[in-house]
């Protein structure tokens, strides 16, 4: 019996193990090695961090991480997630099964992509979601934002301050003049067509054979939680731009022993953020196992 089985081994779950681990609680990380950001070459943002490589910055993370006695990690696919607190257990693709008093859900999301020839091979690499992480390398260059919902018009707007803008609308949504008053004043310029393909760097192919070139792309992609335990063990989920496990402060989801943290525990995601969500979780998790209440069980009647 672990203290915590954490599913997740990418930046926000080596976090939360990291505190765990420092408290001598005897831990499980469960982890598939499929980081949401493995496309991209470099990470920014991360005080410290800014501009290494993503698998630099999680491989020197988990050899710290395992210097701790009291850390096991198992590489894996957590399948099946049952029990409630204090007796949870995770059953895995590779056979097997483990039992802890609490869980984490770091389950990350994966990115569903719009259906343009050309994009998926670029993902990460000159087409784009976080302008905060990948904007400023364009160097003011043109900039294009392939729509895929009408919150794409949040990117739109966003992106001059990194160079001139352009939403091409692909036939996805139609903006209202509000929204075009709306890029109007940011300077985007509104390009109708449809997009036959990508190529080169970032060359736009439309259907009406123009060709649109760009310094880098971006777009919204459809996140989905990677992997279903957190229904499995009757977690209350929240709809922003897609469905992410409902967590308080000490990021505990609504079921009691459950936690959560990282992409698949907000509608945002960054290398920084997922760190300090990891930390919170690791550190709130240890503290109910030492100020657990009381079941009935364990009452003395007086």
């Amino acid at each position: 019996m672990f203290d915590a089985i954490i599913v997740g081994g990418s930046y926000a779950g080596l976090s939360a193990a990291l505190q765990l681990g420092r408290a001598r609680r005897r831990i499980l990380v469960i982890d598939e090695g499929l980081r949401r950001n493995r496309f991209a070459a470099t990470s920014h943002g991360f005080l410290g961090q800014d501009g290494r490589a993503p698998n630099a910055i999680a491989d020197d993370a988990r050899e710290q991480l395992l210097r701790y006695p009291t850390v096991e990690w198992l590489n894996d696919r957590a399948e099946q997630a049952c029990g409630s607190q204090d007796d949870f257990t995770i059953t895995t693709a590779g056979g097997g099964s483990f039992s802890a008093r609490r869980l984490l859900l770091a389950l990350g999301v994966t990115d569903d992509l719009p259906d343009v020839a050309g994009l998926q091979e670029r993902w990460g690499r000159s087409v784009f979601h976080c302008p905060y992480c990948h904007g400023f390398e364009l160097d003011q260059g043109e900039i294009g934002v392939i729509a895929s919902s009408h919150h794409s018009m949040h990117q739109a707007l966003l992106l001059p301050d990194w160079g001139k803008t352009t939403l091409v609308l692909n036939g996805c949504f139609e903006p209202d003049e509000e929204q075009r008053e709306q890029l109007d004043e940011r300077g985007v310029t509104i390009e109708p067509g449809k997009i036959d393909r990508i190529e080169k760097n970032a060359d736009l192919h439309l259907e009406d054979g123009r060709v649109l070139n760009f310094a880098g792309l971006f777009v919204l992609p459809q996140p989905r939680i990677a992997v279903p335990l957190a229904n499995q063990l009757g977690c209350e989920l929240e709809d922003a731009l897609y469905p992410f496990i409902k967590t308080g402060f000490t990021q505990e989801t609504s079921v009691p022993g459950v936690f959560a943290c990282g992409d698949a525990a907000r509608a945002a995601g960054s290398v920084a953020v997922a760190v300090g969500d990891g930390n919170v979780a690791g550190a709130a998790l240890h503290q109910s196992l030492v100020f657990r209440k009381p079941e009935k069980r364990d009452q003395v009647a007086t």
